[in-house]
């Protein structure tokens, strides 16, 4: 494949998030026998949340309110009020209104808006490693890509955290960080991911949780490319976002086949279709995105407004 340059991977990761969130947002919750028969193939509408073709959810909301803020430079106080202005006034919605929020988001704004600052308002409990901070990390990638690892993973697990406080979700964003940095560095995907897992091991298995990383194995496995479609599993567990979307992306060879992929596999359609639009927009870029998808995407123009005063901080 011939190089992207690095400024259409990064309107291509984020516009391809948010592509592949609005792809999946009017079948979140459908079962992938139904979508066997019926596949999706355009931006449709309406469907489970009753919206508009090309309207986005949390999944786009919360990365587009953490690329406001990484324009003004790292601040995570900043961040987090801006993502409690997203839940209190529908600040980066399609329509005014925040919608699909997840419980263990919920709860964590919850304290940020009674007081907790954004290192304790994240959730630490087992339970608590739904998919709503994977979905929302792409845009630190860009960010952090040329700073040392130790920054890259601090200010990674710092962002998760705001929500997302338990070992595993922060492994989890790290790793898919770690890839999207690779695809940057125009690794192919296989070379992304493997790089991505010799920093993962590296880096975590000095670390008091170092045991989490087993719960990666899979992921980490030589012949994960290569596992049936039964044995992916795109509910909104965030190892099993992680696996789905990688898996997605593996075997694919366009933007338009990974994310039509991911968001047919059902259940949480638009968090697999936005974590797999990630990858595949940073690899492919944004040229590679069908037109028909973006023509219909919700604010698409204020979207690209916006990723260009992002490149513009990053490369002023």
């Amino acid at each position: 494949m011939k190089k992207v340059d690095v400024r259409d991977r990064i309107l291509g990761g984020i516009l391809g998030l948010c592509v592949g969130d609005a792809l999946g947002v009017p079948i979140e919750f459908a079962s992938r026998e139904e979508l066997k028969e019926d596949p999706v193939t355009e931006m449709i509408g309406y469907g489970y949340h009753n919206q508009p073709p090309g309207t986005w959810s949390d999944d786009t909301s919360l990365t587009l309110c953490t690329v406001d803020s990484l324009c003004n430079g790292y601040d995570l106080e900043d961040i987090a009020n801006r993502f409690l202005r997203w839940f209190k006034e529908g600040y980066m919605t399609p329509s005014g209104v925040a919608f699909d929020i997840g419980r263990t988001t919920r709860v964590a704004i919850s304290r940020l808006k009674h007081g907790f600052s954004p290192k304790e308002s994240g959730l630490t409990e087992e339970l608590s490693n739904g998919n709503g901070a994977l979905m929302r990390i792409l845009p630190v990638a860009f960010f952090v890509q040329n700073m040392n690892l130790e920054e890259q993973m601090r200010i990674t697990h710092e962002i998760t955290a705001i929500t997302h406080a338990h070992p595993r979700s922060l492994i989890a964003s790290g790793i898919y960080v770690q890839i999207i940095i690779g695809l940057m560095d125009n690794l192919d995907p296989e070379t992304a991911l493997l790089r991505a897992k010799r920093i993962a091991m590296d880096f975590y298995q000095d670390k008091p949780f170092a045991q989490e990383l087993r719960h990666f194995g899979r992921v980490f496995s030589e012949n994960f490319r290569n596992l049936p479609e039964h044995e992916i599993f795109s509910d909104g567990y965030v190892v099993h976002t992680l696996e789905a979307s990688i898996w997605c992306f593996l075997n694919s060879s366009s933007f338009e086949e990974a994310c039509l992929r991911a968001i047919n596999l059902g259940y949480d359609a638009d968090t697999t279709g936005a974590v797999t639009g990630g990858l595949a927009g940073t690899y492919y870029g944004v040229k590679a995105i069908p037109e028909r998808f973006l023509r219909k995407l919700a604010k698409a123009e204020e979207i690209l407004g916006l990723v260009e005063k992002f490149l513009e901080s990053l490369y002023k």
